[in-house]
């Protein structure tokens, strides 16, 4: 039980990271993006586990990236060019 948290906040920090690297113009500060993808990965996995129980291994990683990364797409600004859809 405390492998499987200490592996989907790891995930979650991955996925963080991997969001800053690709999309840094359109994220806010850093240290709020890992938060938000740790917390998100460690909600994913708490809800998936409570709701198939603890028989199953792989799920409640799959569980935790899913959640992590709506999270994530939460903190999404829209870019800051805008084309004109008149042209």
């Amino acid at each position: 039980m405390i492998l499987e948290a200490l592996g989907t906040a790891v995930l979650g920090l991955l996925l963080a990271w991997a969001a800053t690297v690709r999309l840094a113009h359109r994220l806010p500060n850093r240290p709020l993006v890992y938060s938000t993808g740790t917390a998100g990965a460690l909600l994913g996995d708490f809800v998936t586990h409570s709701a198939l129980g603890s028989g199953l291994t792989l799920v409640p990683f799959l569980g935790a990236a899913i959640i992590s990364a709506a999270s994530l797409s939460l903190l999404l600004r829209p870019s800051r060019s805008r084309r004109s859809l008149t042209a």
